[in-house]
């Protein structure tokens, strides 16, 4: 979440990064902000101020009682009741204000970095790069959700009757391709320095807090009521968390992690033949890189998560092009978000299957992650992540682009990992 200090601070630049969002009634919520923040300050200030004066009443009083002035001293007692009022009411008054800021800061999305275009849907998004051919397919092409049942590696019908639509059920080569992928997407991330770590893929609501699923899209996560958790969206959750409230030393840093899960997402209003077979499912498999960097070199790791990221696409042989996304087509905690997309070529429409984000101290806040520099002070870090894929997509392009009347070639990095080279 923003900082008040931040809002404080840069007033006017946080106004026009929220309305650069299209945020509704920015100006009267930081008001509001500002008005809270000044209500918790005073009633502090006058709690402090009164405990001063009970503090110094029970030294009168202590003085006095050895002096054998006991009628004075009980007399002065009286005023130290009314000040355990006045103090109860004022920190009740400072914890009510204290409540209320919090619980419209997290209703308030990440300022957007100056760089970010104007916009108000995916339509005013900005193409970067385009990199690699359209593939041309002979006349008989097919989209992927024919030939998966063409060559019998994915079965949507199985995974409606045993738990919905949007669960699919892999199987033989559809499934050693996702095991394929899974595998060489971890490989790369851990040749490029990377930790594997597996984390849980349920989390408490304090993660969901920390990483700013909640309370943003508490209506898009699978919720397990009796024990008050929440399915992962993505391993984003699980890997930033392992550092909320932590104080990391700047020799620590950067913090490189990457995870592999199944990620589940309800997907609420989701309809209609842009979200067809594979290109959007209720789980899914994605493996993620996070990291935790310095503030002075946050954006020079963007750069080079995006370039990594664009890197795997290269060598799994798929056309792409990269986006900056526009104000209002954000994620509600990013400062900057780059979208990779790859060709379709049988849909004949790009798919998105990577975003990569710098969330600067946006989620840093709200986990209190930190660390201590040189100077033994503490500051927040910035935190960044980015899919490094997701596969449901990646799986989509590869059959649909590689496509022949005799069989789906197998992009050549994956050979050794599928053990057979064509389906």
């Amino acid at each position: 979440m923003l900082l008040v200090n931040q809002i404080r601070d840069n007033y006017a630049g946080v106004l026009a990064g929220l309305q650069k969002r299209n945020f509704q009634n920015a100006e009267a919520v930081l008001a509001e902000v500002l008005s809270l923040d000044d209500l918790r300050k005073s009633s502090q200030t006058q709690r402090d101020q009164i405990q001063a004066e009970s503090n110094s009443i029970s030294k009168q009083i202590g003085m006095l009682m050895k002096e054998g002035k006991a009628a004075e001293a009980m007399e002065i007692k009286e005023r130290t009741a009314q000040i355990k009022i006045q103090i109860k009411e004022l920190e009740d008054q400072n914890s009510t204000a204290e409540e209320s800021l919090k619980a419209l800061l997290y209703t308030i999305p990440n300022v957007p970095h100056s760089s970010v275009p104007a916009g108000k849907s995916a339509e005013d998004n900005e193409v970067v790069l385009e990199q690699g051919g359209i593939p041309v397919l002979h006349e008989g092409k097919q989209p992927h959700w024919e030939l998966i049942k063409k060559y019998d590696i994915i079965d949507f019908d199985l995974g409606v009757k045993i738990t919905g639509a949007g669960f699919p059920v892999y199987k033989g080569k559809g499934a050693r391709l996702q095991r394929a992928l899974i595998n060489f997407f971890l490989d790369e991330a851990m040749a490029q320095g990377y930790t594997e770590v597996q984390p849980p893929i349920l989390v408490n609501e304090d993660s969901g807090y920390g990483t700013g699923q909640l309370p943003d899209k508490e209506g898009q996560m699978y919720f397990a009521t009796a024990d008050n958790l929440y399915l992962i969206p993505t391993a984003e959750v699980p890997l930033t968390n392992l550092y909320r409230d932590v104080i990391l030393s700047e020799d620590d840093l950067p913090v490189k992690n990457v995870g592999f899960t199944p990620c589940f997402r309800r997907e609420a209003g989701s309809w209609g033949a842009h979200v067809r077979g594979l290109n959007r499912l209720h789980q899914f498999d994605k493996v993620e890189i996070v990291q935790i960097t310095h503030p002075d070199k946050s954006y020079e790791t963007l750069e080079s998560m995006s370039s990594y990221v664009q890197g795997l696409l290269q060598k799994l042989e798929l056309p792409y092009r990269v986006l900056r996304l526009c104000g209002g087509d954000m994620g509600f905690t990013s400062a900057l978000t780059y979208d990779m997309e790859v060709y379709s070529a049988a849909q004949e429409r790009w798919l998105e299957v990577s975003s990569v984000s710098n969330f600067e101290t946006y989620q840093s806040n709200r986990l209190k992650l930190r660390f201590k520099g040189e100077d033994k002070k503490t500051q927040l870090a910035h935190s960044l992540n980015g899919s490094a894929l997701a596969l449901p997509r990646i799986v989509a392009s590869i059959l649909e682009n590689n496509q022949t009347p005799d069989g789906i070639n197998m992009p050549k990095v994956l050979h050794p990992y599928l053990g057979f080279d064509k389906i």
